[in-house]
């Protein structure tokens, strides 16, 4: 793989991560909720003008652009594990921001991805 085809990949992969931080910290402005019937049109629109949610989708929209982009040069089965990246990215930063909990079996899963990506980026 060519340095331009992983920082592409990487890049719609840290799109597709920081989305999901933005939603995380969108819901977490506007707390638990349940959909129902009867509060489909509050819910919807708290979450529609909610500024991280719609940045977040925003970066989603341009994470899949960016994701064809990258599957137009690379094979899919060489591409698709580098989704895993996301996975480190996001329990980093999930506990640096929202404290969330990374003990010692999710260390241990986050390294084996590592390991993962590593051995499928060298393939």
């Amino acid at each position: 793989m060519k340095l331009a085809e992983f920082a592409l990949i990487v890049c719609g992969v840290l799109l597709n991560a920081f989305a999901q931080l933005l939603l995380k910290s969108g819901v977490r402005q506007l707390g638990h909720f349940e959909f129902s019937m009867s509060n489909v049109w509050p819910v919807g629109s708290a979450l529609a003008t909610n500024f991280p949610i719609l940045v977040g989708l925003s970066f989603y929209l341009v994470s899949v652009v960016v994701w064809i982009l990258a599957l137009s040069r690379v094979e899919v089965s060489m591409a698709y594990p580098m989704l895993s990246i996301g996975y480190i990215v996001n329990a980093g930063l999930a506990w640096y921001l929202f404290q969330e909990a990374v003990g010692p079996q999710r260390l241990v899963g986050i390294a084996v991805i590592i390991v993962g990506v590593i051995i499928v980026a060298r393939s």
